[in-house]
């Protein structure tokens, strides 16, 4: 059975940038004993706090973990990864490297083709999710004056993309071709946003 800290760390792992509240409310403790876990898991270099600003009034402290405490978990990958792509790109220009991480997004997409013809925007947003949701995000979508926004709650290349952001190229590409129109991206969590978002404009709609 899991202690309460590793549930702390669990969670953070699967959503970045967690509040006091959200860790408590997914562990199921109050608030209290998740700052005290905290702070002994801050002393050991597992968890680190930033301020975010939320809406009007003070900023916020968020958490996530370290490198070192996303080691904890058997994800060893991640120094692989990231010096395989540092090493790319120090061999391929930008451009190809871009187009090599669109080129994943498309492969994916492939996979989906038949699956895709004939679906309503709607339902090609769902397929969106559950396509991302395998890759391990967290996804949701709303209608929004006109517009859908796709929100990435939690992000499995967050990690990776704080050192090569080019990987967001991916989900990018993803949701652009799937949903056959451009998606824009609006607010990313590796410029300090809660989570990424993109936009996408039905056609013959207008802002």
């Amino acid at each position: 059975m899991k202690s309460t800290r590793d549930k702390i760390l669990q969670t953070l792992l699967k959503k970045p940038k967690s509040t006091i509240n959200d860790m408590a409310e997914a562990v199921g403790i109050n608030p209290i004993s998740v700052r005290h876990h905290l702070n002994n898991l801050q002393m050991e270099g597992l968890v680190e706090s930033q301020e975010e600003r939320h809406g009007v009034g003070r900023p916020r402290l968020v958490y996530l973990l370290t490198s070192e405490g996303m080691e904890r978990f058997p994800t060893r990958y991640l120094s692989l990864t990231t010096r395989l792509i540092s090493q790319m790109k120090e061999s391929i220009p930008g451009p190809m490297v871009n187009k090599l991480f669109g080129q994943i997004a498309e492969d994916l997409v492939s996979e989906y083709a038949k699956d895709i013809k004939g679906l309503s925007m709607e339902e090609r947003l769902d397929l969106v999710k559950e396509m991302l949701a395998q890759e391990g995000f967290t996804v949701e979508w709303e209608k929004k004056d006109g517009q859908y926004q796709i929100h990435e709650i939690s992000c499995p290349y967050y990690q990776i993309g704080v050192t090569h952001p080019e990987v967001c190229t991916v989900d990018q590409t993803l949701i652009s071709k799937m949903l056959a129109l451009p998606a824009n991206k609006v607010q990313c969590i590796l410029s300090g946003g809660s989570h990424c978002t993109y936009v996408v404009q039905p056609v013959g709609k207008t802002k």
